[in-house]
């Protein structure tokens, strides 16, 4: 299943809902599909891009105990990264993505890991997938199933189940 941008927005308007972003490995691509599309400035409050660890402390206020213990691309830090952008921007709901685009692992953890977060009303949740492909098709991949997390997870009253969140298709 496919939520294009406009479905997203639409989604997102009709339930009197706004949106923070906090990306990583993904370097602002969910944004620019959304703000792509007109009318997006009615849900959408913002983005962070936070390539490096320390703009994922400095601007979300992501635990430097948490990027040194679990690392960057982990559940905790998306969590962490998701969290942040809620509480720092007032929106109703945030969505996080860190991950590796590759070519090739970093810091031990394999290219196409990718974890996404999202905070709102309901406890934090997140999920991990592994997406193959080469660079630009994991950043393309992980934004397409970001606005299905972020959709699923509302849709769910805060569950994520990783059923239908799959990386390869």
């Amino acid at each position: 299943m496919n939520v294009s941008p406009r479905a997203l927005l639409r989604f997102l308007e009709n339930s009197r809902l706004t949106l923070a972003l906090a990306e990583s490995c993904t370097g602002g691509l969910v944004s620019a599909q959304l703000t792509a599309q007109p009318g997006a400035s009615r849900v959408l409050w913002g983005s962070w891009v936070t390539y490096s660890n320390d703009a994922k402390h400095r601007c979300l206020e992501v635990p430097q105990s948490s990027l040194e213990l679990y690392g960057a691309v982990s559940r905790e830090v998306a969590l962490a990264m998701a969290e942040g952008a809620l509480r720092l921007s007032g929106a109703s709901l945030a969505l996080s993505i860190t991950g590796v685009a590759g070519p090739g692992p970093s810091e031990g953890v394999p290219e196409g890991t990718v974890w996404m977060g999202v905070a709102g009303p309901w406890p934090s949740e997140a999920v991990r997938l592994q997406i193959k492909g080469q660079r630009e098709q994991i950043q393309r991949r992980s934004a397409e199933i970001a606005r299905l997390v972020l959709l699923r997870w509302w849709q769910q009253e805060g569950r994520l189940d990783s059923v239908g969140l799959d990386g390869d298709n």
